[in-house]
C-alpha cells in the first residue's frame, strides 16, 4: 500500500515542519531542529513514510 506524497507533506505541515529547499530528487523539510528528506515521487511506500514520520520525531500516521 502506498501513502500520497501530499498527505505526508500536510501531516509533516500540521505538526511545524515547513520546505527547507528542494533538493535533486527530495524536497528537505525542516522545523528548526530536524530536517527530514521527502522524496518527489507522487506515491510513496508506507514503509518510508513511517520512516520520515519516525525521522521527523513524529508518531507514524500511516
Amino acid at each position: 500500500m502506498s501513502v500520497k506524497r501530499r498527505d505526508l507533506i500536510r501531516y509533516l505541515e500540521k505538526n511545524g515542519f515547513y520546505l527547507l529547499r528542494e533538493g535533486g530528487n527530495h524536497s528537505i523539510y525542516t522545523n528548526g531542529f530536524k530536517a527530514v528528506p521527502v522524496k518527489r515521487h507522487r506515491e510513496i511506500d508506507r514503509i518510508t513514510a513511517d520512516a520520515v514520520c519516525e525521522q521527523a520525531g513524529l508518531k507514524r500516521n500511516f
